[in-house]
């Protein structure tokens, strides 16, 4: 019904509002892209939608590390339809790659398919790509409109594009808290502040990144498995568990060390173990785990950006960390999260010490971390805020 409506009317609908025209479609390739949520990192998320006279031929998207890339996805379903794809507009939310990676070219496809015209989204920040793709097309003959809809083809890709750029990890800082800023009762009680559906949307965010983080003071308190338990049918992919554990408090029965040699845990601890700090390091790892050690800082802790850089040089893009507020604090100050989701619960805990940020804090009014605009989603009765940190610099800083 859709597509009879724009080819009828396209010869109109085209010559009146190319820019509408290119904004609807590019907003389907983004709901293409979005499909591979979960599977195709730490390959960037990729939708692409082809058309002809105002007539959806077919539609692809990159669907997990390894396979087609979106375009060639959407090449292949236009010849299993049997459609002609000659003189038609390719609509990708990314910069088609030049080069060839675990896939050939996607420039190469396009333009041996006889497509005439291209729309992107997002420029690829990839060196071997970053406009090279856009000049390969166009020295081919074939029309470029770049920049369509990129604010929301860039969204789908802030962890791609960070990594790319830093070499470091995204980090995603997360908690739950109440109306009046409280994430556990004044015993320590916290089961359950958010809603259900707000913790099934905790578990696609693990799994829609490479590593999930907690402290040391969460493994004792909670005993987390940090895996994620969706009951849709759909085998998604298992996050590696991260702990900061600066002098290996970790118990031998906990969760995470049980179940380590079937998904991956790392602990970070501190370089400077004592003798049986070092003893209990050897049993860890007998048992699976992994330990990345890094100096300390003045409280003893670990070196969180040390920690990320050494976690990104091994292929890590993305961690999200879920902790209590010694933790999170350590991330913020100095800032090294680059995200806080916020689910924020409609209770009041009233007298409590546990906030979602504690132990560091501002100075002053000058030294407070930056956030921006929130986006603000409903989650059943919970309000889930999502902030940038304007203020996240890559300086050093420590762990629990």
């Amino acid at each position: 019904m859709e597509n009879n409506f724009i080819s009828n009317h396209f010869e109109d609908f085209h010559a009146s509002c190319q820019d509408e025209c290119d904004e609807y479609f590019m907003d389907m390739a983004i709901k293409e892209a979005q499909k591979g949520e979960g599977f195709a990192h730490p390959n960037p998320l990729v939708g692409a939608v082809i058309v002809k006279e105002g007539k959806i031929l077919a539609k692809g998207y990159h669907h997990k590390y390894g396979d087609l890339h979106a375009e060639r996805d959407a090449l292949k379903n236009a010849a299993e339809a049997n459609a002609d794809v000659t003189g038609a507009t390719i609509y990708v939310t990314l910069e088609p790659c030049c080069h060839t990676g675990k896939q050939p070219p996607c420039t190469q496809a396009i333009i041996q398919s006889g497509i005439s015209r291209v729309v992107t989204g997002s420029k690829d920040p990839n060196p071997l790509v970053n406009g090279k793709g856009i000049e390969e097309l166009k020295k081919a003959g074939i029309q470029v409109r770049e920049n369509v809809l990129k604010d929301k083809c860039d969204a789908l890709n802030e962890i791609f594009f960070y990594y790319l750029q830093t070499k470091k990890p995204y980090v995603i800082l997360k908690y739950a808290c109440t109306a009046d800023g409280k994430t556990a009762l004044d015993s320590g009680n916290q089961e359950w502040i958010s809603s259900e559906k707000s913790r099934e949307n905790v578990h696609r965010t693990r799994a829609n990144v490479m590593a999930v983080m907690a402290g040391v003071n969460t493994v004792l308190a909670d005993n987390p498995k940090l895996t994620v338990r969706l009951n849709d049918g759909i085998k998604h992919f298992q996050p590696l568990r991260i702990v900061a554990d600066s002098h290996l408090r970790i118990p031998l029965d906990a969760e995470l060390v049980t179940s380590a040699k079937e998904i991956p845990v790392i602990l970070c601890c501190v370089k400077e173990l004592n003798a049986e700090e070092e003893k209990k390091k050897a049993v860890l790892l007998e048992k699976g785990l992994q330990i990345i050690q890094t100096s300390q800082n003045e409280h003893g802790r670990i070196n969180l950006e040390e920690l990320l850089v050494i976690l990104g040089q091994r292929g890590i893009d993305s961690i999200l960390v879920e902790s209590g507020g010694t933790l999170a604090a350590n991330f913020l100050f100095p800032p090294c999260a680059q995200k806080i989701q916020c689910y924020l619960c409609p209770k009041i805990f009233g007298q409590s010490r546990y906030t979602p940020v504690s132990g560091l804090g501002a100075k002053d009014i000058g030294d407070t971390v930056k956030l921006s605009r929130p986006t603000v989603t409903f989650i059943e009765d919970d309000l889930l805020l999502e902030y940038k940190v304007l203020s996240a610099k890559p300086q050093s800083s420590s762990g629990e």
